[in-house]
């Protein structure tokens, strides 16, 4: 059910602009889900999905780096993270990427050809890429989806 559910919020939030979360709660009912806030509230923790603004108000929107959008071009993307990033982590606004030696530059083109949201730049070396994000929640947020594609506890 609740991986119904949550495929259920994507093509939501994916199709129409969704605010609150209970204006989620009230779309996922009229599908025949019940839900309650707590519940949408961990949904959208466990999606990682994130708020941006359009035209002068905040909604709901899913994140550049999903596994399901990443397999779309052939799973590529996907496969270098998962195979080549040893750890992630963040430091205020800045995401540290570890990964194996030689790998960084390569992943780096990949993750910027994605136009993850609210990355102010990019820049690696032979090991480690640093990405500039326009928060520290930003951080947290991409921390935590390269932490789900490489199997790491965020």
């Amino acid at each position: 059910m609740k991986n119904k559910r949550q495929e259920a919020i994507v093509r939501l939030v994916s199709e129409q602009p969704v605010e609150t979360q209970e204006a989620l709660c009230e779309l996922l009912m009229r599908e025949g889900f019940a839900v309650t806030q707590a519940t949408v509230s961990r949904d959208i923790r466990q999606l990682a999905l994130i708020k941006v603004q359009e035209g002068g108000r905040v909604r709901y929107s899913v994140p550049a780096l999903k596994k399901e959008v990443m397999s779309e071009s052939g799973g590529l993307i996907f496969k270098m993270i998962s195979e080549s990033v040893r750890s992630v982590d963040y430091a205020m606004n800045t995401v540290v990427v570890k990964c194996n030696a030689g790998m960084a530059q390569a992943i780096c083109a990949k993750l910027d050809s994605t136009e993850l949201h609210n990355v102010v730049g990019t820049i690696a070396g032979d090991d480690t890429i640093f990405i500039l994000m326009r928060t520290e929640r930003d951080a947290e947020r991409l921390v935590r989806e390269l932490g789900n594609i490489i199997g790491a506890e965020a």
